[in-house]
Parts: structure tokens; sequence; C-alpha cells
């Protein structure tokens, strides 16, 4: 079995974030460089390095990151991927895995697990992790919790705390939260942007629902470790630097 695999990190903000997120300094390094380092223990084949910005490119450039300049303004998401997949010529069965590029904190290690988890489901077009939360981390709507069958497969996703405590027989005391590193098939990524929108995904915001509306298998396994502080403000940041070893 081939168990290699392939890192997308993709460096593209919207106008909701802070100006300079990829770039911003922690302990004397850009945030993309302390992303960049979590992917290289990871053990991956190839780390690509996708940006709408010259200024990024240049600046994962000089600590050595390969870049793949994204130049089409109307992709978005998943369809970037498929864009990078394509530039970088890799064939259909080759396991990418998408790595938040706001995410400096995160282990190798759940790089690695997810990888592997789809390298061993053949069955699954993807794979993805999870994160057991409480009921006051699943009520807030900027996370997604996803809800799994008996093997293991996604049935469904939701920002709002699922399932819903209804009866008295059972009581949910935690929460499958998707923590947003997924691998890819590179063949699901060229197909993904012809499959037909879900209204789900239009009710949601959730993308990964075009996945499921058109039959696609997502395999879920808790994760190994937890992804660590996001960033998606400029106090987020102050956050990390307290976390992180200066060192790194």
């Amino acid at each position: 079995m081939n168990d290699e695999f392939k890192i997308v990190i993709l460096a593209i903000f919207d106008k909701n974030n802070f100006p300079n997120k990829a770039t911003a300094d922690i302990h004397g390094k850009p945030m993309i460089q302390h992303v960049y380092d979590s992917a290289k223990g990871s053990g991956a084949s190839e780390i690509v390095i996708a940006t709408d910005s010259p200024r990024v490119g240049m600046v994962a450039e000089d600590f050595g990151a390969s870049v793949c300049m994204i130049v089409d303004s109307n992709l978005t998401g998943t369809d970037r991927l498929a864009d990078v997949v394509d530039k970088m010529g890799w064939g259909d069965d080759t396991i990418v895995v998408n790595f938040p590029c706001d995410a400096p904190l995160t282990p190798s290690t759940i790089i690695k697990q997810v990888a592997e988890n789809l390298i061993s489901t053949p069955d699954a077009d993807c794979a993805t992790l999870y994160s057991l939360v409480p009921l006051k981390v699943a009520e807030k709507t900027h996370s997604i919790k996803l809800v799994t069958d008996n093997n293991s497969y996604v049935m469904y996703f939701s920002r709002c705390p699922i399932p819903h405590q209804m009866s008295d027989k059972y009581q949910v005391t935690e929460y499958k939260n998707y923590i947003e590193l997924i691998a890819y098939r590179a063949g699901l990524l060229r197909i993904y942007r012809n499959l037909p929108e879900s209204e789900l995904d239009w009710a949601e915001a959730i993308e990964e629902f075009k996945l499921l509306y058109n039959g696609m298998k997502i395999h879920a396994a808790e994760a190994n470790s937890l992804i660590g502080q996001r960033v998606f403000t400029e106090e987020d940041i102050e956050k990390v630097k307290i976390q992180i070893a200066p060192g790194r």
C-alpha cells in the first residue's frame, strides 16, 4: 500500500480577516512558517503553500516552501484545492490533506493521522477528524458538529449541537466537533467543482455538504490530539504567543 501523501496549506483570507494574517509575527517567524513547520513533521512527501497574495508567496519562498499561486479570483473553498492539484500535476490517486493555515499549534501527528485514515479506508472518498467537546462548546455556531454511523462515516454536519437532546432515555454528554482537517483523493477534487450544489450548504454554510449530497463517503475518526488555538483575530495571535515555545 502506498502511504505517501501531500499537504496543501491554503493561505487565502477574505475581507473579514485582519490584514497580513498569514505573515503576523509569532516569536520572530511569520505565522505561516509555524504552520509549515507543523506540516513538515507529518511525514508528507510534498508540502505546498497555495496563496493569491504575492507577498505571502515571497515570504513562504524565503523560508524554503514550495508555492502555488491562485490567480483565478472566482475560485472558492475546495475548488482552490482542485486548482492546486491540476497545477502540480498530481495523479487522481494522490492523497491530499487540506491543512488550515490559521492553526499554528497543530500537532504533526493528527495531520499524519487523517492521511493514514484515508489510505487505510479504500471505501471512503475522503477522511476527516473530530474532537469531543461539551455542550457549551457545541453551542457556538462558529464550530461545526458532525454525527457518524456505526462504520464511522459522516451522516450530517451542523452548526447547532447534534444530536439534539430530546429523550430522557439517553443523555448526550459529548459532541463530535469537526476540526476542519480533511484528506481527499485528488480525483475527487477534480470532479468536486462540477458536482451539483446542496441547499444544506446554503443553509448551514458548510461546503462539505456538497460531498454528502452527491453520495460521497466521508470517514471520520477522533483526533489523537487537539488541533490547538486557531487564529481568527489579532487577539488570537497573542494567545498563540503565550502557548508556543519562543524557540520554535
